[in-house]
This record gives C-alpha cells, structure tokens and sequence, in this order.
C-alpha cells in the first residue's frame, strides 16, 4: 500500500516539497504510519509517539504528514504537537536569566519550557479531556501567542505526535558535564552553572514528560556539522514568510546569529545521537542532504 495520491499530492503543495519526496513518504513514511496505527488499534488510550530529531531534520513536516495520513487514510485521529511551543515568554526567560544564569534568556534548552502546560496538555490528550487547548509560540516575535489565539482539541484523538529536538533524551553525568563542548560554553558558562542546571530539570521535569511516551521515532542526522546548514535554512523560509505576511522581523535571525544560537543546542544534540537509539523504535538514518539511507526498526517494549 501506498499514502492515497490526492492526499499526498496536497500535502507537497501545502509544505512546498518536491515530487522527489513521494516517494520517500511511499518507501519510508507510510510503514511508519502504518505502525503506528497498529500501535494505537491495540491500545486503551490515546498513545503518544515521540519524534526527535535535530534542528531543521524534517520532524515538523514528518509529523504534519503522520497528522494527515493517520486522520485521513486511517480514519485514525491524529494530532501534532512540538516541544517549541511550550517555550516560556520572553519575560519569563529574562526573570530565569536574572535568577539562575544569563545564557537561559535564550529558548532552546530544558530550562526554557513551561514543562508544567507540556505534561498537563500531553495528559489531557492521553486521558481524552475535552476541550484542550494548543499552546502556540511564535517565533518570530520570540513569545508565546496569547492563550486566546491558541487552537482547542475539541474531538478525541487515538494519537499524539509530540515533536521536538529534545523529546526523550536523557540527562548526562557530573563528569561529562565538566568540559565545555563549544565556544559559547567555554567563554559564557566557564563555571557549568547554566549547563548544569538545564541537565538537573532535564533529568527530572522533563522525564515526567517523557514517561508519557508510548513509541519513539528518531531523525538521526550524520552529526552536528550539519545542524548550522539546516538551521540556516529554516530561519530563511521564516523569514521569506514574515515578510510576505508584513510581520515583525524581530525574532528573525541573521546567519550570525544562527552560529551562535545552535551552540546552546549542541551538547544536548550530540548526546541524543550517540544514546536515544537504543531507545528508539523506529530509527531513521538521514545523510547531509537529509535523506534516508537506512531505517532500524524496534519491538515497542514500553
């Protein structure tokens, strides 16, 4: 079987893709769907399906056409949720920045979530509490929308894809927390104040979280080497769509920017990639170019 071709040919117009990605959807995806509705067809409760994957590894397009094949094809419903949306205010971040470490003014790491919304919401979709609101951020105005403005849940779903570059990674050792692992560890977190910290609410906020996980999926890229590039890239169509819509240009990044920003990415990163595997279910082995050259596949043991 393959995804419906109405139904896919729909969803490269909608996210701009080439014809090229049909068939990876076909070969790859639509067994991974296929999966997946097995997983919830057997299950009580709505599950919950981690995805990972580095910045700019394709997580957001791949959950937005599970969304679409689940609730369409399957008659499975289906929502998506990221992690980049429970990102606390700017104001919020600047009182942590003040309070534990400047780095943390910066989204991006544990630390930065509203992790209390993140289990809340997760456990209202897993329970079947209706209605649920979406928590929404924009990150060209680098702040949460207003909860009035945010989308309610308001049917059932069987599945919760749940996405983001640090769903269901762990927390490192003391020891491996000693050594700065770029620049911008070395000269603005020379003590491991902001390090450590982050890996503390890792290794137990966000655990809480990641409890609620019924299945892992995995976009493993070659290595962090490729993160600046695609990273570089999202923030070019971001900003192409902020300025055809007219918005604000303030939480756009420039290149620069984009250097700087990623390293407080990194050492979460490179940490997922040498340990989430061996959790994962459905691994997802991409090259430079972001195509899949290899597909592991677990028994779901959760």
């Amino acid at each position: 079987m393959k995804i419906e071709k109405p139904l896919l040919q729909a969803f490269l117009q909608k996210h701009a893709l080439p014809e090229s990605y049909q068939q990876v959807a076909d070969k790859y995806f639509f067994p991974l769907a296929q999966r997946i509705y097995d997983q919830a067809l057997a299950s009580t409760q709505p599950i919950v399906v981690g995805i990972n994957g580095c910045q700019g590894s394709g997580k957001s397009t791949l959950t937005d056409l599970l969304v679409d094949v689940l609730s369409q094809q399957f008659q499975c419903p289906a929502i998506g949720l990221s992690i980049d949306d429970f990102y606390l205010s700017k104001q919020e971040r600047l009182n942590l920045s003040q309070k534990v470490h400047p780095l943390f003014k910066t989204r991006g790491v544990p630390g930065t979530h509203n992790v209390g919304l993140m289990l809340d919401t997760l456990q209202r979709l897993k329970n079947g509490l209706l209605p649920t609101p979406i928590p929404s951020f924009n990150k060209a105005i680098d702040d949460p929308l207003p909860e009035s403005q945010w989308p309610v849940e308001e049917q059932r779903v069987q599945v919760v894809l749940f996405e983001g570059w640090c769903v269901g990674a762990g927390p490192q050792s003391e020891s491996e927390l000693v050594t700065p692992v770029n620049d911008l560890e070395k000269t603005e977190d020379a003590d491991a104040a902001w390090r450590s910290y982050s890996n503390k609410v890792l290794a137990e906020d966000y655990q809480a979280v990641f409890s609620l996980l019924d299945r892992i999926v995995m976009l493993k890229a070659p290595g962090f080497h490729t993160v600046k590039g695609w990273r570089s890239e999202q923030e070019q169509k971001l900003r192409t769509r902020v300025m055809a819509q007219g918005g604000s240009m303030e939480g756009v990044m420039t290149d620069a920017e984009v250097e700087r920003f990623i390293q407080h990415y990194e050492r979460i990163t490179v940490s997922c990639f040498s340990v989430l595997p061996e959790k994962t279910d459905d691994l997802f082995l991409l090259n430079d170019q972001r195509q899949v050259q290899q597909v592991i596949t677990n028994e779901v043991a959760r």
